[in-house]
């Protein structure tokens, strides 16, 4: 059901001659919790990487426990956009955040934002772009798509926007004039905020072509495989530094520490152990900020 609402909706929006550019196409309707004046709370914000109900599951059980070691109640924050978080950190609204490295790299730039911790997935800190296509065409590289119906993430999302770019940016070419526009004069890319909506938008024809994160695309492979069977891998990008959990420049120095330590000894015991398998992580990390330096270098190029 959940799947057959999220394709009409995707449907009704291309019919409707709404996208004009490449804009966010708004999928779901996800509550967002306000910020509250003179709340104590710790808040931690989630930007819908995978679908809004998802994420919010994804990482409910990881705040609870959080909240626990830390002693003192933890807010989720959700938002549908990476913008949205970025512009909730740079104004001290929330305390720590689970971001893109796309975005981390323009906080980094724009406001000073600090990686907290890194996860580790399969033994690695990167991950990759993937470019996928419906598993009944015949397109073999992201040059057959041409003219195509193309789908974006977030326009901070480096696996889901900023990679594919270069790869247009290295044909000289933009999205603008390599995806071009449909009959009725509207642009044929366009951003579906989620990662596992690009991919049932691939799946379920509405899209012929998107670049999503690997860890979202792996992770479907089990959680759904009816949908990733309906795809096709035909790109993969080099390794890209993995995303951060991240805090203001400005967070109170105490609690950064004692999240810090938090999240680095969540696998030395058998709740936190569980709870990271259950995400399919290893355990946290520090992480240099040299590790997000190809990323950087690729937006240079693109900017």
């Amino acid at each position: 059901m959940k799947y057959a609402y999220l394709i009409f909706f995707i449907f009704l929006v291309l019919i409707s001659g709404c996208v004009n550019k490449t804009e966010k196409i708004d999928l779901t309707v996800v509550q967002e919790p306000g910020i509250v004046l003179n709340d104590s709370s710790v808040k931690a914000a989630i930007a819908s990487v995978v679908s809004p109900k998802e994420s919010y599951e994804y990482y409910d059980e990881m705040i609870t426990y959080i909240s626990q070691k830390l002693g003192w109640n933890i807010k989720i924050i959700q938002r549908r956009s990476y913008l949205e978080i970025n512009d909730l950190i740079k104004n001290n609204e929330i305390d720590f955040a689970f971001v893109c490295s796309g975005a981390y790299i323009d906080g980094k730039s724009d406001f000073g934002m600090k990686i907290l911790v890194a996860p580790v997935v399969n033994g690695n800190t990167t991950y990759n772009s993937f470019i996928i296509v419906n598993n009944n065409s015949n397109y073999t590289s992201l040059t057959d798509l041409r003219g195509k119906k193309f789908a974006f993430s977030d326009p901070l999302s480096n696996t889901g926007k900023f990679y594919p770019t270069y790869r247009l940016y290295l044909l000289h070419e933009t999205p603008e004039s390599f995806f071009g526009i449909d009959e009725q004069g509207r642009n044929n890319s366009f951003f579906t905020y989620s990662h596992d909506n690009s991919i049932i938008a691939v799946a379920e024809q509405i899209a012929e072509g998107a670049a999503v994160d690997s860890l979202v695309y792996e992770d479907m492979k089990e959680t759904h495989p009816d949908v990733i069977a309906k795809t096709r891998i035909i790109e993969t990008s080099p390794p890209f530094g993995i995303p951060p959990v991240v805090v203001s420049k400005d967070i109170d120095p105490f609690l950064e520490n004692r999240l810090r330590n938090i999240f680095l000894n969540m696998d030395k015991d058998e709740e936190g152990k569980k709870i990271l398998t259950m995400v399919k992580i290893e355990r946290f990390i520090n992480l240099n900020d040299s590790a997000y330096d190809s990323i950087r270098e690729m937006r240079k190029q693109i900017q």
